[in-house]
């Protein structure tokens, strides 16, 4: 039997192709018209998009962008290579590691097109993404899969789910965290990306769960396979326990809101201006919901978070940094890669 040719697609969320106002607002055009993205009736999301978002919030971002811009360009996206390069390395001949981006380039589209090219008859999706939600983790495999419908029908697909609470990840985040915590700090703030509220009652296919009850997160349902508010505070306790923070030391809150309707809280702005008073003078500030640095964690916390805390009395801040590539990231991407190239080589016997 001929072994089919493996390939592991990570996926991840992508950037503008430059801080040229024109790019951003090519990429926020793409991004917000994501239909789990601005959730809402196509009239009014064009609406929203053209008439509102996309006169005034491409020069602003582009500014934002710029604050945290290479030589190599996005962050994310120069980060992302190095993963995949790295992982490659790793995994060898035994599968061939792609890089696809949401949103952006290199696109989920020319990256399957590729991969049909050259012959990849199996796949493993890893989005990077370790909790889901339905504007980050379901869009990405949602595209990928209908791309993959479309362009390599008879490709066979597996897909990583959200790994939020899996012990190598959370050994891998205490890792790349553990030179921070080492040092003096009087608080540790978990500041995960926001989402609307109504979100999570609408990924509660029961209907009877999430936001019905006020421990509806720590109650045990099946919802929480896919509830965003359950599995970072998951994610949090998993870290705490490993970290061995006090209780008290730590806190979560939200990041990245749009206004016109609730938001999860507590907010990560608000909290950056409360603490010093609350007698944090030394912060640590980890996002976990992102696994490569990008905007919201190089300008939005590193540059403005970190402005609004000294301003209101803080002392000492830091942004701990994303997993990104560092060696226990591409050891816990391997370890699932090569955890599913052993069960295919298996079924294949």
């Amino acid at each position: 039997m001929i072994t089919p040719k493996r390939a592991i697609l990570l996926a991840n969320l992508g950037s503008p192709d430059s801080t040229s106002p024109a790019d951003v607002r090519r990429y926020l055009r793409e991004f917000l018209g994501d239909e789990r993205v601005l959730d809402m009736a196509p009239p009014l999301r064009w609406l929203l998009l053209e008439g509102i978002i996309l006169r005034t919030r491409p020069k602003r971002s582009a500014r934002a962008y710029a604050t945290i811009w290479t030589e190599d360009g996005s962050p994310l996206v120069r980060t992302s290579r190095s993963v995949r390069e790295k992982l490659a390395a790793v995994l060898g001949a035994e599968a061939t590691v792609y890089l696809a981006m949401r949103y952006g380039q290199p696109s989920i589209a020319s990256v399957v097109a590729q991969m049909a090219a050259d012959g990849v008859g199996e796949v493993l999706v890893f989005p990077q993404y370790p909790h889901y939600a339905m504007s980050s983790w379901e869009t990405v495999v949602a595209r990928i899969y209908r791309e993959l419908a479309r362009q390599a029908p008879g490709m066979q697909v597996s897909c990583v789910q959200p790994f939020f609470a899996d012990s190598d990840y959370i050994e891998a985040l205490h890792a790349v965290s553990a030179p921070a915590l080492a040092q003096p700090h009087d608080h540790v703030l978990f500041s995960y990306h926001g989402l609307p509220a109504r979100h999570m009652r609408e990924a509660d296919s029961s209907g009877i769960h999430c936001t019905r009850f006020s421990d509806c997160c720590t109650r045990a349902s099946p919802a929480h396979a896919t509830c965003y508010r359950a599995q970072i505070f998951a994610t949090t306790a998993a870290f705490v326990r490993r970290a061995g923070l006090a209780s008290g030391g730590y806190s979560v809150s939200f990041q990245s809101r749009l206004v016109g309707e609730p938001w999860l809280e507590p907010f990560t702005d608000r909290e950056l201006q409360r603490l010093p008073a609350a007698g944090v003078k030394r912060l640590l500030v980890l996002c976990p919901a992102f696994v490569t640095d990008c905007l919201e964690t190089l300008e939005e916390i590193a540059i403005a978070g970190r402005k609004t805390f000294l301003d209101a009395g803080g002392t000492s801040f830091h942004q701990i940094p994303c997993l990104n590539d560092q060696a226990p990231a591409i050891d816990f991407l391997a370890a699932r890669a090569t955890r599913w190239l052993a069960e295919r080589s298996s079924a294949a016997r």
